[in-house]
Parts: structure tokens; sequence; C-alpha cells
């Protein structure tokens, strides 16, 4: 199945693509981008499976320019070359029609060849029968509850220039969470492969947070503490970088938390050092305009910016050089480099303070100052001399990442994790990171 779909979309794409940019007329040029999955969903709900389906979809955007404007316009394709054929011949129409209309893009971005590229990822993951039996036999006395997103997720380009671009990879996540009564703890199990002993142990890991939740929860006060982030709930808090920080354009427009950083006026902690990797296989190199990105793109060097991201319209605005960003200029494949802290000397070396398992309602709190603020969620523990004493009530933080990434970065643990991204909406997303745990020293809790 998993290779039907794949030559297939790409064969159904490739006609498409040609049928539309042999239309093309006088000074008409045009981008397409193809979305396209073929995803198992199972929903689980007390260990039993509450929803279970398959999906096949296809998204094609297209952007025409004529005259100086540009327009987009994005319909569902159906599988059936005719049919697509003449949905294709009918949006061309009503592009030509806006774009009449549209003012001049004096930073529109010309439609050139960037080249092609053909990278595909293929897994081995389980079949809908084997993976509720797997899941439901090996969580056996536990109440779980979460949903399994496993298939092929397509990107595919092409332009009116020549370029050609195709991405696929196949790949799963199991996002739950394990309750008892009102207690919960969480656990993500992904990959490209499921491996029996791994998924074993994720959920032994999850089960052991489960058993120290049963303690007696410690009401903990508003203050500075000494911190624990999990590689999940480091990546919750790395991960509000993408909302502005290392964009180019919020920096030029005076929007950037970082804008400190960018000018030379602060550094960041000698520990810390970020940047994309595409070799993680999360997400395409290629952008939206089909312009391909290195492999891997250093951001920040041991506590110093190297480089934002620059999509080729901001290089045209503000005079800078493009890298191939997308045009939010948010990282899509975040990877930071790991430290010395071994996992097995976590709870020694932070010894009395907090041991944070999640973040959530994560948001820039001051962003002149780089301040965020979020929420702690599910397992987050009070330790003490370098034992887990019990869970805490939730607290809300607010902290400055010049200081939490700067003077209070304690250490970065020696082993990072992947964490993938987990969005369903309308389409399972690409992208994610890999993070490892960090301590930081005097974190902010405000209630």
């Amino acid at each position: 199945m998993t290779t039907d779909f794949m030559s297939q979309v790409r064969a159904h794409f490739n006609a498409i693509a040609s049928h539309y940019l042999t239309r093309l007329k006088g000074d008409e040029a045009a981008t397409l981008n193809l979305t396209a999955e073929e995803s198992l969903f199972v929903r689980f709900n007390g260990n039993r499976v509450r929803q279970n389906t398959n999906v096949q979809q296809m998204v094609l955007s297209a952007s025409l320019q004529s005259q100086g404007r540009s327009v987009e316009q994005s319909p569902s394709l159906s599988g059936n070359l005719d049919a697509d054929g003449a949905a294709m011949d009918a949006l061309l129409q009503r592009s030509r029609d806006e774009v009449g209309v549209l003012a001049l893009d004096p930073n529109q971005v010309a439609v050139c060849n960037n080249g092609s590229s053909h990278d595909e990822f293929r897994g081995t993951l389980l079949s809908a029968s084997d993976l509720v039996q797997t899941v439901v036999d090996s969580a056996q006395g536990c109440d779980l509850a979460g949903v399994y997103a496993g298939g092929v997720t397509i990107r595919a380009n092409r332009n009116s220039a020549g370029q050609s671009h195709w991405f696929a990879t196949e790949t799963f996540f199991l996002d739950y969470s394990l309750y008892d009564g009102p207690r919960a703890a969480k656990g993500c199990y992904a990959g490209s492969l499921w491996d029996a002993e791994a998924w074993a142990a994720n959920l032994a890991r999850t089960r052991s947070l489960l058993e120290l939740l049963k303690r007696p929860k410690l009401d903990i006060k508003p203050g500075q503490y000494r911190t624990y982030f999990t590689p999940r709930a480091f990546s919750d808090l790395v991960g509000i970088l993408g909302w502005n920080a290392l964009s180019a354009a919020a920096w030029k427009q005076g929007r950037s938390p970082f804008k400190k950083l960018a000018e030379n006026e602060a550094r960041l902690s000698p520990l810390l050092s970020l940047g994309e990797n595409f070799a993680l296989g999360l997400s395409p190199r290629f952008n939206n305009l089909g312009e391909v990105s290195a492999t891997s793109l250093p951001l920040i060097e041991r506590g110093v910016l190297s480089t934002l991201l620059v999509s080729s319209r901001s290089a045209k605005e503000y005079g800078l050089n493009a890298n191939a960003a997308d045009e939010d200029e948010g990282p899509r494949a975040l990877d930071v480099a790991p430290g010395t802290l071994a996992q097995a000397d976590v709870l020694k070396t932070l010894g009395t303070g907090l041991y944070l398992s999640n973040l959530h309602y994560l948001n820039w709190s001051d962003p002149v100052s780089a301040r965020v603020t979020g929420m702690t969620r599910y397992a987050c523990f009070w330790v003490e001399n370098g034992e887990i004493v019990g869970p805490i009530n939730d607290l809300r933080w607010d902290e400055s990442l010049f200081d939490a990434l700067g003077s209070k970065l304690v250490a970065l643990t020696d082993r990072a994790e992947i964490n993938p991204a987990v969005d369903t909406y309308y389409a399972r997303s690409l992208g994610g990171s890999r993070v490892p745990g960090a301590l930081i020293d005097g974190f902010t809790f405000t209630l």
C-alpha cells in the first residue's frame, strides 16, 4: 500500500502539474505545492479503541504570478485526472481574474529554477489490527487515552521554470496519557520503525511517573527554584523561538524577542548551540518556493547568534542574504546540541528543586526582554537531596530566555530526544525537534 500510494501520488501530481503549467500564457509564472497523506488514525480511551479511520487526501496550492502581482489558491484533488484537470483549468481562470484587480507587490520573489531533489524515508509500521492488539495488550491494567497516527506524508513542488522537488516519509506517533482518576502522566512514542522493546520501555517510564503521582501532592510557593526540564519540556520551551525570535523580518520590523541577540547586545550561555538539521528527516529541505536549505544551518553557536532565518521575501525587502527559510521564518527541524550531564545523574545534580515533564500555555509575556510565560503540566515533581518527594500543584512561571538560556543554564543532558510534531489539524504535520534535557538555576515561578 505504501509504495502504491507514493507512486500513485507522484504520477498524479506530475500529470496535474504539467497540465496546469503548460496552460500559462504571456508573462505568467506559477509554483505548485502538494500536501498529501495516507494515514491511519486510531483513538484510544480506557485502553480500548474509540475511533478508527483511514485518511487519504491531496491538497494542491497553486501560486500564479503575473504583472507584478501574485495570487494563491488551494484546491483538494480527487485523484481523477480528468476531473482534477478541469478543476485546475477553472482555478487558473479564477486566478487570472483575481490577479487583474490586485495591487502591485514590490517584494514579489520571481519564480526561478532552484533545481530538483528526491527524498524518501521508508518505515516499518504496524498494521491496524497489529497496532490495536499491541497497544491494548501491553497497556493491560492501565487507563490509556491518546491518539495514534501513522502512514505516509508527502510534500512536492514544481514550477514553470522547471524545478521539481519530492519528499515522502513514512512515520508514526502514539501521543498518549495514562490516568489514575484525576492524575495523568503523558508519554509519546514515535518513529519510522515500531520497536517492541522501545515501546515497552516508553510505556514503563510513563507508568513509573504515574506511580510517583500517587504520592501526596505538594503546594509549592512562588519563587525561584533550581529546575530540571525533561527533553519534552525543554522542547516546549525552546519551541517558542519559532514565534519571531529567529525571524529576520521580525528583527527588522522591531518585534523580535531576540533583537538584542541579533544586534550583539546580549549573549546566551556558551553551553547552548542550536540550528536546523534536515538530516533528521523530519521535514523536507525545500520550502514553498522550492528553495533548498543546507542540510545543516547553525543558528546559535555557543550562545552567539550565527544567523537568523531569512526568507527570499525578507531578503529582497531588507537587503539580506536568504537561506531558504519559509516565509514565516520559523525552524522546521530544530536540533539542540546535547551537553555532558548523564541521565543517571540528573536527580543528584538537581539536588533540591523542581522536575518538569511537560509545559503548556506558553506565550511571550514581554517580547522586548524575551520573557516567556507558561504552566507546568502532567508529571511534575518536587525533589529534595536528589530524591523525588512528590507531585506538585500546577505552577505558572515567567522567565526571560536571556536568563534561562543564558547565565541560569547549568547543564544539558548528554542525550537528546526527537520530539515530532503531533498536530493533525487539516493534515498530519511534518517537523519537530531534537532536544536534550536542561538544568536551569533560579527559574522563576510566579503563581
